[in-house]
């Protein structure tokens, strides 16, 4: 036979070989019957029977490596494949293949690799095949040291797997990849950004500047999809200048891509990690994230920085309650009064001047206001 035509008739036995995996495969998963599964491969009943007392037998590489004429060192037993695609369909549907084989590893001393596994869901048809990867981009280097630039981001997504939508906001290092801060909360703002400022900068100290998209508690920009405004801050952009933090605008999702990336490991594996645990509140899965899983997750996906050392600064202020209050700043009126919050404030006679009128209200008054 000429050498094309058995490069053709291997390759149109390989394709068989194939076909028959994934049939088995899908059997094996109780998608279909060990009887369809016969009719699809286009074999009897009684040649089923056969193949299954030899895939008892020599395990789930058996039918395959008989045909090489071969037991495969590396065969694994037919029960072991039944429990594998048992567990994935009752217990982890919703996970994604590395986060699955995770847990088999974990959680039922299950020690198959990691491409041993994504190959067996795949042709059961349990998960999608990957997709090919587009345009290469090449990723921009880390900081070398923790504290030199933290990204902060939130994800809104259905993070109990119901009909709620809540946003993931995270605060994580650039040069490690490590998380200082995660919560869910209803909506991303100006309060909820700043209360996650306040947090990171209470226990790891001052850093040295945060990388953000251009939503609007963030910065005002001018006209849509343009430049930002560094001269008008907002109340974050005002918070981080009095404490001599940077704040770095992105102007794409992909100037974005650590943290972007970051999101779609905590949509694949939070809501599922949260299912387990029976975790149907805001409050419980708080809880869950800053006494449990931020831990777990930092351990699994956090990185060394290229350089030892860090850039964080102790914090020597003791009015973080003040620098991260909603401030306004409010001009006094002709008659001595300062108008806030749908209420009339009156000042005092001022032996400094006759009267404050067009004035900036005092020190004190402005503090007061801040905390309204």
């Amino acid at each position: 036979m000429p050498v094309c035509g058995m490069k053709q008739s291997t390759e149109a036995a390989w394709e068989r070989a194939m076909k028959i995996h994934e049939v088995m495969l899908r059997a094996m998963a109780k998608r279909i019957t060990w009887w369809q599964a016969a009719e699809i491969i286009g074999i009897s009943c009684r040649q089923m029977r056969r193949w299954l007392r030899r895939y008892e037998e020599h395990g789930y590489e058996g039918l395959r490596d008989r045909r090489r004429g071969r037991v495969s060192e590396k065969r694994v037993a037919l029960k072991q494949v039944e429990e594998v695609l048992r567990l994935y369909q009752d217990q982890y549907f919703d996970f994604n293949v590395r986060h699955f084989h995770e847990k088999l590893v974990a959680e039922h001393g299950i020690k198959l690799s990691y491409t041993w596994v994504k190959l067996a869901l795949q042709g059961a048809g349990l998960v999608k095949k990957g997709r090919k990867r587009g345009v290469h981009r090449k990723r921009r280097p880390r900081r070398p040291l923790p504290g030199m630039l933290l990204h902060i981001d939130g994800s809104q997504h259905q993070w109990f797997c119901d009909h709620r939508w809540y946003d993931l906001i995270v605060i994580m290092d650039d040069a490690t990849s490590e998380v200082y801060y995660a919560q869910l909360v209803a909506e991303e703002s100006t309060r909820t950004v700043m209360a996650g400022l306040r947090a990171v900068i209470a226990e790891q100290g001052l850093f040295c500047s945060l990388y953000s998209d251009r939503a609007s508690h963030f910065f005002l920009t001018p006209k849509a999809d343009g430049a930002v405004n560094h001269d008008r801050l907002t109340q974050v952009g005002r918070a981080l200048q009095e404490l001599g933090i940077q704040l770095i605008p992105a102007y794409s999702p992909q100037a974005r891509g650590r943290s972007e990336r970051g999101f779609g490991t905590w949509q694949g594996r939070l809501p599922q990690e949260l299912r387990l645990h029976g975790i149907a509140t805001l409050e419980q899965a708080n809880r869950f994230l800053r006494e449990h899983y931020m831990a777990e997750f930092n351990q699994r996906f956090s990185v060394p920085a290229s350089d030892k050392g860090t850039a964080f600064v102790p914090l020597r202020r003791k009015d973080l309650d003040l620098v991260f209050s909603l401030q306004h700043e409010r001009i006094v009126a002709r008659d001595n009064t300062v108008s806030f919050a749908n209420k009339i404030w009156q000042l005092e006679r001022s032996k400094l001047r006759a009267t404050l009128a067009s004035a900036l209200p005092p020190a004190g008054l402005h503090q007061r206001i801040s905390y309204l």
